[in-house]
């Protein structure tokens, strides 16, 4: 079985950009993705994963038929040493690369000197405007935009998300409340659990004995308190109605934030909050960008825990510092709605053809009909 697949950075992730005809009408992606990226194995050594959370991604591409919609794409989180796909959330940036493969294969055609594309995420269903730098009606030759957190330049990509409170739960605030309560590890948390870009449960980095003039120094923290973050993670799951018990939660969603505001003036000049989230259970590098969508609007909402940081005067930009260096997000109104963005950058590392087993694409393709996404 071979598959034609885009090797693609997105923010600061990886993924494999798949068109969804690539692959086979009836393909059971949830069998055949971790075999693609070499599942389960915390290696991947006999697949295309690239063994951590921000590298065994996957997005899948459609151009639909209807007006107003130039790219419909799914995202994959395919587990690493389980055999499973999570389709619970999207990952924002990965969705960075929508847009640039859309310029690149001629889907979309430059005008001006940036080119919007309006594309959907079907997992959630948010309609992400995507606003690419093309200067002279064109991708430059050699990309030279820089980000946080990426040594090396790319194309820019603005990712605009279109109302997004409430896309997987049905409201900003699942439970009803700016806080809640949540009992693990033998401690009372106080949390806010917000859903705009994705299900976000935010704690207080004082409450877990971290220091908000030592950031450099929360990761230890963080690390010896992992089984007590996902106890909490998981009951938020349950709060917000993504899983009927802590038991089912699952791996990617709700993602998890650890927050405070900085310590002194001078860091409040280059920051807004000091964040770090995890990621598949594990400290992500950087920060997920759908989390930083919710981060941006429980800032905007009064009684959450970030409202309190931020003294509950958010401007039109937030600064979140990430392990990686300072996210900043921008809110705008955009026809009656709101738009909450962030810029990435994007390129293309690879095209190639992926090499399956004959028998594995057999066996995928005659099973789970009609399960491709």
């Amino acid at each position: 079985m071979k598959i034609e697949a885009e090797w693609m950075r997105g923010g600061t992730s990886k993924c494999w950009v798949f068109e969804a005809d690539q692959l086979g009408d009836g393909a059971s992606l949830d069998s055949l993705l971790p075999r693609v990226f070499g599942s389960p194995d915390s290696r991947q050594i006999d697949g295309v994963g690239g063994a951590t959370s921000t590298t065994s991604k996957a997005m899948i591409l459609d151009r639909p038929a209807e007006d107003g919609i130039d790219v419909d794409f799914t995202f994959a989180q395919v587990g690493i040493e389980e055999a499973a796909v999570d389709w619970g959330s999207n990952c924002g940036n990965c969705s960075a690369v929508v847009g640039l493969y859309a310029i690149e294969k001629g889907w979309v055609v430059p005008g001006g000197d940036v080119t919007k594309i309006v594309t959907r995420n079907t997992n959630t269903g948010q309609i992400i405007v995507q606003r690419v730098a093309t200067p002279a009606g064109a991708l430059p030759i050699v990309p030279d935009a820089e980000m946080p957190g990426v040594p090396f330049p790319g194309y820019r990509v603005g990712l605009g998300f279109q109302d997004p409170a409430g896309k997987t739960t049905g409201a900003l605030l699942p439970t009803g409340s700016a806080t809640d309560t949540i009992t693990a590890g033998g401690t009372r948390w106080t949390v806010s659990m917000v859903d705009a870009g994705a299900p976000v449960v935010i704690v207080r980095a004082e409450d877990l004995g971290l220091d908000p003039a030592r950031y450099e120094n929360w990761l230890a923290g963080v690390e010896l308190q992992l089984d007590t973050l996902d106890q909490i993670r998981r009951q938020a799951a349950v709060r917000m109605g993504l899983a009927p018990t802590t038991a089912a939660a699952a791996r990617a969603i709700p993602k998890l934030a650890i927050a405070a505001a900085p310590a002194d003036s001078g860091d409040r000049d280059a920051a807004d909050i000091n964040v770090m989230m995890l990621s598949m259970g594990r400290p992500h590098p950087a920060l997920a960008i759908t989390g930083s969508i919710a981060l941006t609007l429980a800032a905007r909402t009064p009684g959450t825990v970030l409202h309190h940081m931020t003294g509950g005067t958010p401007g039109a930009a937030l600064k979140l510092r990430t392990p990686a260096g300072v996210l900043e997000t921008w809110t705008e109104e955009n026809d009656g709605g709101l738009l909450v963005g962030v810029d990435r950058t994007a390129r293309t590392i690879a095209t190639t053809v992926i090499h399956l087993p004959e028998a594995l694409g057999s066996a995928a393709e005659s099973s789970l009909a009609g399960a491709t996404r």
